[in-house]
């Protein structure tokens, strides 16, 4: 059939390309046919999945809609494969394993990130991801398991082992992560009465190479996230990191072996292998891209958030980092070119203005400066949830009333069934076809789920 309407082709619906779609969805109405080609149905609310691991939200508040909040764009369920700019195509698969092509008049590239992996013996087969919603699963299983398996064993090395969780990396994911996971393995042994005479306890390790922790914030903040830490228990170790992953722990770079069944691997993101298949200029794997956020050459391709590098413009010669803040904004600006694009609006470039940063580190602590005011404590912790409720399109409510909940009823700490082989594959070329495997490490298919 031939189109009436001008099809603006939007891949990816994370941070960058949900807002795009909501912004531009504003902007042209039905004057223009949009697409949201992404392998789920939601929007994953990312930095309070370490929240979801802990046991403290359940999926579905940090899962929002899309046919719920995007009520003027077409959904297609599907992860792209390749894009072809002579023909103006993007080539997907489908969940259940269809192919299938979408024309387009103007494309939105926001595919977003994987995890990054560094050249560690061992890691890709015997690490945890930490990226999307199957893995936070998962983690809060395998947290579970291991303390109930440390509880019932006789074996002092094995009890040692199976309760100390060694994660690497730092930044915001990593230090969140060792942050409410020891609360929440301290809030387990607290309910099981064999851990009332026991020896050993459980034990989280923070590593990384940087010399402090949130190497990318203000001193500050480091220095507050660290003392939190490590008044919780939490052994914080800088300048470290892991030589080789093995089936019995980690052996670290300065030679000690530590014994352990959890090594989490948050050591940051890389752009989505699919943004260097373009055929198009990169930089460090993120697409080249003009302030108004389209590519140099192809005036109909815009790209935004974690796949393309954005010119800094309050900082010369710089790109804009990978941070969700980035891509909520640019995916904005990028909706709002798009339809200046097609005759609806003003074009503008990408500017922005540092509000500040936040880390949760559990309970009612967290390390914030917004607006550049350093806090620490609970008044962190306030501005800290103040700030999610705001930022997440969907679910504040449900959000809230877990939170109110958590304060006032012990957590439920049972095993979901999801744990059925020793990992969730962190090697993989797309978060979104992440695997939990099922026996004997083979891929399950009864349990693959796509995340943004």
């Amino acid at each position: 059939m031939t189109r009436q309407r001008p099809r603006v082709v939007i891949v990816g619906a994370g941070f960058a390309g949900h807002q795009a779609a909501r912004t531009l969805s504003r902007e042209v109405r039905d004057r223009a046919e949009i697409v949201l080609l992404n392998p789920t149905d939601y929007f994953l609310y990312l930095p309070l999945l370490p929240q979801v691991a802990a046991g403290i939200l359940e999926p579905r508040r940090v899962t929002v809609s899309l046919p719920g909040t995007l009520p003027r764009v077409r959904l297609v369920l599907g992860a792209a494969d390749r894009v072809d700019l002579a023909s103006r195509r993007v080539h997907y698969t489908g969940p259940e394993g269809d192919t299938g092509e979408l024309e387009y008049d103007r494309l939105v590239l926001a595919v977003g990130s994987v995890n990054k992996l560094l050249p560690v013996p061992g890691v890709s087969e015997y690490a945890h991801g930490f990226r999307g919603l199957p893995e936070a699963l998962y983690l809060r299983d395998h947290v579970t398991r291991q303390i109930e398996l440390a509880a019932a064993t006789g074996d002092p090395d094995e009890c040692v082992a199976r309760c100390t969780f060694v994660v690497v990396g730092a930044g915001y994911t990593g230090t969140e992560v060792a942050a409410q996971g020891k609360m929440f393995t301290d809030a387990l042994v607290r309910k099981q009465r064999a851990w009332r005479h026991a020896k050993h306890k459980p034990r989280w390790l923070l590593l990384d190479i940087a010399p402090r922790i949130l190497p990318e914030l203000d001193r500050r903040l480091s220095r507050t996230a660290d003392k939190v830490l490590r008044g919780r228990g939490v052994d914080v170790r800088t300048r470290t990191s892991v030589r080789e992953a093995t089936p019995e722990g980690v052996r670290l770079d300065d030679g000690e072996f530590v014994d352990t069944k959890s090594l989490i691997w948050c050591v940051g993101v890389r752009p989505d292998p699919l943004v260097s298949e373009v055929g198009l200029p990169v930089e460090r794997g993120r697409l080249l891209v003009e302030p108004g956020l389209n590519v140099p050459g192809h005036p109909e391709v815009f790209a935004c958030g974690d796949a393309a590098a954005v010119p800094d413009l309050t900082r010369p010669g710089e790109f804009t980092p990978m941070t969700a803040q980035h891509a909520a904004r640019q995916g904005k600006v990028a909706g709002r070119n798009v339809a200046a694009s097609l005759g609806y609006g003003e074009r503008q470039a990408y500017r922005h203005h540092d509000m500040g940063f936040l880390v949760d580190l559990g309970g009612v602590k967290a390390a914030a400066n917004p607006l550049g005011i350093p806090l620490s404590g609970p008044v962190a912790g306030a501005v800290t949830r103040g700030y999610h409720l705001a930022a997440m399109p969907g679910n504040r409510i449900r959000v809230a009333a877990d939170w109110a909940l958590d304060a006032v009823l012990p957590r439920q700490a049972v095993q979901l069934g999801l744990v059925r082989s020793w990992s969730v594959p962190l090697d993989t070329s797309s978060p979104e076809l992440a695997r939990i495997p099922g026996p004997r490490g083979r891929p399950d298919d009864q349990h693959t789920q796509g995340v943004t």
